[in-house]
């Protein structure tokens, strides 16, 4: 199998896992908010905000670096999964109990700390699957991490309806999240035995000074970018209280589900284009721009759709209550937006081993962001969020834009004109669906719209024969996997 037809295939097989799993995400935060309500909904997504900004220290970079190096060199596996599972060990302790103090000098509730203490030990289970995935990641074995992922939807999907049968309250979803962690680290740890590397225990002082060393700007991009997002629903909480958090994260949850789509490229293409930057710089940078253009062309017409379509995405998913979230989920989808196409320039950077890059980015962005917020959120609320989110994720894409034109590695006429191609297919559908067919029914009507929107910008050759081409190596894993 060439490069291509295994990046397609490992795309392929977290596309269909993300579906499914993002499916069944889709109904347990449906689920979950109806019955919590936006104020009990509110206490959990500050539980998960608040123990999010934590769990980056966690990992410290540590998952990134070791697909980038797993990847060129297999042999590195049981030497990193072993030093790696010690040093975790000792951040998840310094981690739980940074939690645990800083939650109790906040003065919160009791319910609200319980919850924070469940959530938090999630956390850490999460931290060694993490640990897992990255092996799995490097291998290029990414049905691996795709299975846990349905594992771990699935399961919290059963947890929820079970706590909705048996009235739990709050307290009891946070249990869900810690129970269903724990199951899903028991299958990594398994499949990583069984099909790649046993993890011995291992301290090589060494080895970890150069490790952290090297992972550190990783890390620090990873803390910049956790807090820029996660600190706004703290923030919220703190100053507003958690019925505006229940808001805002209603469409703020449905915006993380869309990011299913830059999540799963990153992470088949990563190592290859880690490998591309020791074998072949063209084919780098081929992969760079086509990553560019397919997210320009997925992401500006989910923009268009969701900012014309939130109010009826909003009472269908979540009802009345939540209205308020309409406004934050059409300013919010824009976000995601710049999100998609701004990972081609991350991956691209990581890829030249100039992390740091990344790292000075997300740097500048979080304290835009905080500060923003400071100053935003007491005077409009989780609007005022939604759009010092938005201007977060803008600056993030233009400082990458500039960073990747400053190494040579400046887009193409052809990736700015299918940008230009894409806005206006959007724009196109979107007039069409706002004079003609907003009155169908959603799930008809988003369907409709994505094939006019194609077809439109096949018209205006928004795909050229290279895009055909990698097309049908795809159409060729597909059907060599239906013959086996």
């Amino acid at each position: 199998m060439n490069t291509v037809q295994r990046i397609a295939k490992n795309t392929i097989v977290l596309l269909v896992s993300d579906i499914i799993s993002k499916a069944l995400g889709f109904f347990y935060v449906m689920y979950t908010a109806r019955y919590l309500g936006a104020e009990g909904f509110g206490v959990l997504s500050f539980a998960l905000a608040f123990t999010g900004i934590f769990g980056v220290f966690t990992d410290l970079g540590l998952q990134q670096l070791t697909v980038r190096e797993v990847a060129r060199d297999k042999s590195l596996a049981g030497k990193y999964l072993g030093n790696i599972a010690v040093m975790k060990v000792i951040l998840v302790v310094i981690t739980f109990g940074l939690i645990a103090l800083t939650i109790n000098l906040l003065g919160y509730p009791e319910r609200t700390i319980k919850v924070v203490y469940l959530v938090a030990l999630a956390v850490i289970s999460n931290a060694f699957v993490n640990m897992f995935n990255s092996i799995f990641q490097a291998f290029e074995k990414m049905e691996y991490v795709s299975i846990g992922r349905i594992l771990n939807s699935s399961l919290m999907l059963v947890g929820a309806l079970y706590a909705i049968r048996c009235s739990f309250d709050v307290v009891g979803f946070a249990f869900v999240y810690f129970l269903v962690s724990l199951i899903v680290l028991g299958y990594s740890f398994v499949v990583s035995v069984w099909k790649f590397v046993k993890p011995r225990i291992e301290v090589d002082l060494e080895f970890w000074k150069a490790t952290i060393k090297e992972a550190l700007p990783f890390g620090l991009s990873g803390i910049f970018v956790t807090i820029y997002y996660w600190t706004d629903s703290v923030m919220l909480s703190l100053m507003k209280g958690d019925e505006v958090v229940g808001w805002y994260n209603a469409a703020y949850r449905l915006v993380m589900i869309l990011l299913f789509i830059p999540s799963i490229l990153n992470i088949a293409i990563f190592p290859v284009m880690s490998r591309f930057y020791v074998s072949s710089k063209d084919s780098l940078r081929f992969a760079y721009e086509k990553y560019f253009k397919y997210m320009a062309m997925i992401g500006i017409p989910i923009g268009v759709g969701v900012t014309l379509l939130a109010d009826k995405i909003i009472l269908l998913i979540f009802g009345p209550e939540y209205l308020p979230s309409v406004v934050a989920l059409q300013i919010l989808v824009w976000s995601s937006v710049c999100i998609f196409m701004n990972g081609a320039f991350g991956r691209l950077l990581e890829s030249l081993n100039k992390q740091i890059f990344v790292t000075g980015i997300t740097g500048i962005c979080a304290v835009e962001n905080v500060v923003l917020n400071l100053i935003v959120i007491p005077k409009f609320s989780y609007i005022g969020a939604s759009i010092t989110t938005l201007i977060t994720e803008f600056t993030a894409l233009i400082l990458g834009f500039i960073l990747c034109a400053r190494i040579d590695y400046g887009l193409s006429k052809n990736n700015i004109l299918s940008v230009v191609k894409a806005i206006i297919a959007s724009l196109l559908v979107g007039i069409f669906v706002i004079y003609y067919l907003k009155s169908l029914n959603l799930i008809i009507l988003i369907l409709f719209s994505a094939i006019l929107y194609f077809l439109i910008l096949y018209i205006l050759k928004g795909f050229e024969s290279e895009d055909i081409e990698l097309f049908k190596n795809i159409m060729n894993i597909k059907t060599r996997e239906v013959r086996k």
